[in-house]
């Protein structure tokens, strides 16, 4: 029987939990009616686990505890998958809080603190807690006796207990539960959590971790609260001060809202119906990444998905890009894509018409987002549309000319690994510009930064097409849009013009292409490759 929880007791806590969770989440995933049905609490907790488990597996043997406490808390931040997942990676977090700074490895009386402040965080980090639910057999968990033995394995084996007993209690707590004759999926998921972490203290080892069935006497069936259309739920690198304002703007889009981390890097999980607007705040606040999306089962699906469109009955490959303006939409399809034309005044186009023009594309999909604000949102689509059994992939396009450079070489023969890597490729390799007009100035952009600054478009023009060729290139192309500035005649005539007189005299190596692009976002685009 161990008396101190040092850092391999909770190395060995890791395993045993993620491997608990690993043999249970089928009959974990079946008790799933809250917050909706989707079944796949149990795997998106062994998920979160067992990414705690890895990170913990990858210290060196003379870590402390806590290195141990960091490395678990960490690794479940960055894997936790689902409400109940990032709930526990929070559970996690708290625990290091409390026992991974003290000199001497801690005994029941800072578990017992811990798990408290564990149970105060996770219920903190949730935007409107609803008993009878995992948060519920946390805080009861935590709830000791007054009186109690301070016993390591006392204090480890009544939290089990404790969490047993209130599990049982959720049927009566939430409607839903009551009405399928279930239990909590997240809170039975957390009682194999700490059922493993009293079986490592005690040494004793149960044959099976026990997952209640339906229990009997169950109300008719009932459907779990209307929510959100997508769960959406990515990693988001932002100041901490920034997060009330996010969760004030996620907040007001969906429900099941839940918000852990810090020290810089946090998890967002929320259920909304528009699924863009909520990897949007995520950018207001700072660098989203590892974004999924996923479809809720009460979802309204696409039009294509309601038609019965099967993957068989789709084209084998299609490329999707993302433009602004008619004459670019024009040149993408001609060049063989689907074309997606942002909202008036450059917004992002809605992830539902994405979605649509990705599930007609094929049953092999390269998108092309065109600009880099679109990256987030075009990796977010297609993860929906992996749902619908669409093989997906993103081409971090930048700019519109950087799109027309994949679908010049797109080759829907050859393996789809191979073409979205031929125009990956294809696409770095032009280097790109563009111009901006704002209210002081006009900016000349490369690569997104601003490297020219000017009052005079044709001059700044000229400077940026000047610093692009000064590292070679050999075809430059001129996109220009609607607003290609006064006098420069239509389609920006006089603007091109200058623009290939002086690629003629200054750079005679170079050949110039135009095309008419029609945006109304920049005066003019330049890609050289």
């Amino acid at each position: 029987m161990r008396e101190v929880l040092d850092a391999a007791v909770v190395q060995q806590w890791c395993r045993l939990a993620a491997d608990a969770l690993g043999r249970t989440r089928a009959e974990i995933d079946a008790l799933n009616v809250f917050p909706v049905p989707d079944a796949d609490t149990g795997t998106n907790l062994h998920i979160t686990v067992l990414a705690g488990a890895e990170a913990v597996a990858g210290l060196p043997d003379d870590a402390g505890a806590g290195a141990t406490w960091a490395a678990l808390a960490q690794g479940a931040l960055l894997g936790a998958r689902g409400n109940s997942g990032i709930i526990v990676s929070q559970m996690f977090r708290g625990l290091a809080e409390v026992l991974g700074g003290r000199d001497e490895p801690p005994g029941g009386t800072a578990l017992r603190a811990a798990l408290a402040h564990a149970a105060a965080m996770a219920r903190a980090a949730v935007a409107q807690p609803v008993e009878g639910t995992i948060l519920s057999v946390l805080d009861a968990a935590a709830a000791a006796p007054a009186g109690r033995t301070t016993a390591l394995a006392e204090v480890a084996r009544g939290a089990a207990e404790r969490a047993r007993a209130a599990l049982d209690r959720t049927t009566d707590q939430l409607e839903v539960l009551a009405g399928n004759g279930v239990v909590d999926a997240g809170g039975a998921g957390l009682c194999v959590v700490l059922d493993a972490l009293a079986a490592v203290i005690t040494e004793v080892y149960p044959d099976r971790y026990l997952v209640p069935g339906r229990i009997g006497g169950a109300r008719p069936p009932a459907s779990a609260p209307a929510g959100g259309r997508y769960e959406v739920m990515y990693l988001i690198d932002a100041a901490d001060d920034t997060m009330p304002r996010l969760r004030a703007a996620l907040g007001g889009l969906g429900d099941s809202l839940v918000v852990v981390g810090g020290d810089g890097l946090w998890n967002v999980h929320v259920h909304a119906d528009d699924a863009g607007a909520a990897i949007e705040a995520g950018i207001a606040a700072g660098r989203p990444h590892r974004i999924r999306v996923t479809y809720l089962p009460a979802d309204r699906r696409s039009a294509a998905a309601a038609d019965g469109a099967a993957p068989a009955d789709r084209a084998a490959r299609g490329v999707v890009a993302v433009t602004s303006g008619a004459g670019l939409a024009a040149l993408l399809e001609d060049a063989g894509a689907r074309v997606v034309i942002r909202e008036p005044g450059g917004d992002p186009p809605p992830i539902a018409v994405l979605l649509d023009r990705i599930l007609e594309a094929g049953q092999e999909v390269a998108i092309l987002p065109n600009d880099s604000d679109m990256i987030p949102l075009a990796e977010a689509t297609a993860a929906m549309a992996r749902e619908h059994g669409v093989r997906v992939a993103v081409v971090p396009t930048e700019a519109s000319v950087q799109g027309l450079s994949a679908l010049a070489v797109h080759d829907p023969v050859r393996r789809f690994d191979e073409d979205v890597s031929g125009m990956t490729h294809a696409s770095a390799a032009t280097r790109h510009a563009r111009l901006e007009v704002t209210p002081a100035e006009i900016l000349g952009r490369i690569a997104g930064e601003v490297c020219v600054r000017g009052t005079d478009l044709a001059e700044v023009a000229r400077q940026v097409v000047d610093r692009m060729l000064s590292g070679g290139g050999e075809i430059v192309t001129l996109v220009p849009g609607a607003g290609a500035g006064a006098g420069a005649g239509a389609g920006g005539g006089d603007l091109c013009a200058m623009l290939e007189e002086r690629v003629r005299v200054a750079h005679p190596d170079a050949v110039v292409v135009r095309y008419d692009g029609g945006q109304d976002r920049y005066p003019l685009l330049v890609g050289v490759e």
